[in-house]
């Protein structure tokens, strides 16, 4: 198994095809291809960078050609979510398009504007999995959780893809569906203690703050945050609720995306290692090339 699992790239094309070529990927009849490697997106294609269209046309010709393999993000989810009507409420969205909402998707929504290939794209992201499991391998987006992944199964498409059903149940707050989606594509939270909360990445005052799924030891809400050190530094080292407990997994690697790393590219554990070091907010896109290594090793990172 040779596989190229690159991080979140939303919409950052220049660093996408940089780090193809780094890769020694070569762009032949109109695709980008290695030859004797696959490349694996971890999701969240779109939003925010300048090369929206540009990135999804790439990424879909490798995916069509069997070049790349590709999951969906909680911003593809979303995107699905702001474009589909309320079955029950035709005049509303299954994502609210407020102005919060609107301000997030801009950088997509700019390039959809005439509404010609809105719906096309749409489409597409509905034939991304929500996880692939390869037997030496494991990608998804923000968690590995099996408990939410066994519950989706029974309504998910074929390949591990959103029905049309789970794409309106996992859009209602409140539905189990849209908890378990929520752990795999966004990662699970825990409420903090009444009285603290802190500012994210956009300015938002949370009152939850995610967190590292991928630690055995979850003893308190400072171990477990996942944020920026400043605003953890407010996170009190106290014990978390009973129910939430150290993350005990025994399977293949897992790879995923999502948290807004940074620093140095490293690998988490032998076991975990994320792939996304905030490419958005000028920090590098990130690949591991795996090699059927039963232990990831940080020296298998590669960066642009």
């Amino acid at each position: 198994m040779r596989f190229d699992v690159l991080g979140d790239v939303h919409g950052e094309f220049d660093k996408l095809v940089g780090l193809l070529k780094h890769l020694g990927y070569r762009h032949t009849n109109g695709i980008w291809r290695h030859p004797n490697r696959t490349a694996i997106f971890v999701g969240d294609l779109i939003d925010r960078g300048p090369g929206q269209v540009a990135t999804l046309e790439l990424i879909r010709h490798m995916v069509a050609a069997g070049a790349a393999r590709c999951i969906m993000g909680n911003h593809e989810f979303n995107a699905i979510a702001w474009f589909t009507r309320h079955p029950e409420k035709p005049d509303t969205f299954l994502r609210p398009h407020s102005e919060k909402n609107e301000e997030q998707h801009a950088a997509f929504l700019n390039e959809m504007r005439d509404g010609s290939r809105h719906a096309e794209w749409v489409e597409w992201f509905k034939t991304l999995p929500l996880w692939l499991d390869l037997g030496e391998l494991r990608v998804v987006h923000a968690c590995w959780h099996q408990e939410s992944m066994d519950r989706l199964k029974p309504l998910m498409g074929a390949g591990n893809t959103l029905s049309d059903e789970l794409i309106v149940l996992g859009s209602l707050k409140g539905h189990w569906a849209y908890e378990a989606i929520e752990v795999v594509c966004k990662g699970p939270e825990v409420r903090l203690p009444d009285g603290i909360s802190f500012a994210d990445k956009e300015g938002k005052i949370r009152h939850e703050v995610r967190v590292r799924w991928w630690q055995e030891d979850l003893s308190t809400y400072r171990k477990a945050a996942i944020g920026p050190p400043a605003d953890m530094a407010m996170i009190p080292d106290v014990p978390l609720p009973g129910e939430w407990k150290g993350h005990i997994y025994a399977g293949p690697p897992v790879l995923f995306g999502h948290y807004w790393f940074a620093g140095k590219p490293e690998v988490i554990s032998p076991k975990f290692a994320c792939v996304d070091y905030s490419v958005a907010r000028g920090g590098p896109l990130v690949a591991y090339r795996f090699d059927g290594e039963r232990e990831l090793r940080s020296a298998k990172l590669v960066w642009v």
